[in-house]
Formats: structure tokens, C-alpha cells, sequence
């Protein structure tokens, strides 16, 4: 996997020089006054300037950001899209969380933000999806689909239907991005490892509903985290290593 990552490092860093402009706007949004002193002690680890560039993000860009819950991102991603892009986000109707990003919504900047339904469905059993059909977005097709740290909250079928959903809201040439919690390759489930997921069988998953693997970040790499603690553990919460994955619809 490490020589996976020198790879990748290599053949993007001309690009990450281009995209120094969009990174300037990501760090004048990411020290706005909107953004309370929790979100910014965060960024030493979530490094969104990294993430974001390195995804490709530009501002005349229409992106969704699927389940950003409170909106950590979303207060970096609605402002730097306020001008020339559009921002839309999504989130399921999961009790207390259905209204989290609502007052993230109301703050200077955030005005131009669209929520989009979720079509999501309630979760009354094992085999039942959460997520709604794929691709049903009253939307045209938009340039980027993003989530952070969500892709191991979900079962099989609803891993699927997220991936549909975001192959089919994109362009041909529209980016996927995400990023999770790594556990360790091929290992079962177990109780600390709950809230990880392995980054090859998130590639396979996205892969199997037609995305081409565009590229490999390991900006979120942590060499404290040997993979064995609960990511709300006291030693690696916040600082969780982390895959961030990008992927390309085909042309």
C-alpha cells in the first residue's frame, strides 16, 4: 500500500501546484469567524486544504456533499462555492440528526447552500436500505460528490445505493471523493474496529458500480494509529488514520 501512495504522490504533485489559487480559498474559509474555535482545532488533522485540493475542488464547481451532518465541511465548501459554484448537500431523516445541519445553514455565507431530499427510507430491519434509490436528485448533473468519515456507518446495501446514487448525480468526468477511518485489509468485524472500514474493499465497491480509481492520497496518513483502538478512543480520536479516495465517473 505505501508504494501505492509514493505512486500516486508522484504523478499528482504537478497537479497539486496548479491547484494552489483554490487552496488560498479554502484556507481564507477555513479562517472564517463562522467556523467555531472546535472546527479549527481540527483542521491539524482533517487537513482540508490537502483534502480538498487534492480532489480537485474548484470554486465554479457544483458539488454535493452527502450526510455532512453538523457541517464541518460544509462551512469551507458553502463559502468557497458561494460566488461561482453551487453547494448542495443531503442528509437522511435519522432522528436527532435529520436537523443537525440546520444551524450551519443560517450563518453569514451559507445563504446560497440547497438542501436536496434524501429519499431515504427508515431502517426497520437488517436487509432494509437506509439510503433512497440512487441517482434521484432533482439536480443536473454536477461536477463533484463528497463524504467524509460516513461510508463505514453503512451496511452492504446501503454502501451500494450511496455509490449508485453519487455515480449517477455526476457528469461524465465528475469526481468522487471519499474519505473514512482505515481498518486494517481483509480484517472481520470486530468491536474496535466498528467504525473502520478497508480501503481496498471501499476501491472494489466503488469500482463494481462502474467508477475508475483517479487517485490515492495518504495526506491522512497517522503512523500513531497501528489500527487496533475504537476511533473514539482517547489516543487516536481526532486523529484516526485515514484513506482518502478519488474517484472518476468515465467519460
Amino acid at each position: 500500500m505505501r508504494h501505492l501512495l509514493i505512486v500516486f504522490s508522484l504523478l499528482f504533485f504537478s497537479a497539486s501546484l496548479v491547484a494552489q489559487p483554490i487552496a488560498n480559498q479554502i484556507r481564507e474559509a477555513m479562517s472564517s469567524d463562522i467556523r467555531t474555535d472546535q472546527d479549527k482545532a481540527r483542521d491539524i488533522y482533517r487537513k482540508p486544504d490537502q483534502v480538498l485540493t487534492f480532489f480537485g475542488l474548484e470554486e465554479d464547481m457544483r458539488v454535493i456533499e452527502i450526510m455532512p451532518f453538523g457541517g464541518w465541511y460544509t462551512k469551507i465548501l458553502g463559502p468557497v462555492l458561494r460566488e461561482e459554484g453551487q453547494l448542495y448537500t443531503t442528509q437522511p431523516d435519522l432522528g436527532r440528526y435529520s436537523d443537525a445541519l440546520d444551524p450551519t445553514l443560517e450563518l453569514a455565507g451559507m445563504d446560497r447552500v440547497v438542501k436536496l431530499d434524501f429519499n431515504s427510507r427508515a431502517k426497520n430491519s437488517p436487509g432494509e436500505r437506509m439510503i433512497g434509490p440512487g441517482g434521484d436528485w432533482d439536480v443536473e448533473p454536477v461536477d463533484m460528490v463528497l463524504t467524509f468519515q460516513n461510508y463505514h456507518n453503512l451496511g452492504l446495501a446501503d454502501r451500494i445505493a450511496l455509490n449508485e446514487a453519487a455515480f449517477n448525480a455526476l457528469k461524465p468526468g465528475g469526481i468522487y471523493g471519499v474519505v473514512d477511518h482505515t481498518r486494517r485489509h481483509m480484517q472481520a468485524d470486530e468491536g474496535f474496529n466498528r467504525r473502520r472500514i478497508d480501503p481496498v474493499l471501499a476501491i472494489d465497491e466503488i469500482q463494481a458500480v462502474g467508477f475508475e480509481l483517479d487517485g490515492y492520497s495518504d495526506v491522512l496518513y497517522m503512523a500513531d494509529d497501528d489500527l487496533t483502538q475504537e476511533v473514539g478512543q482517547p489516543d487516536v480520536s481526532g486523529k484516526s488514520d485515514r484513506f482518502v479516495l478519488r474517484f472518476r465517473k468515465p467519460e
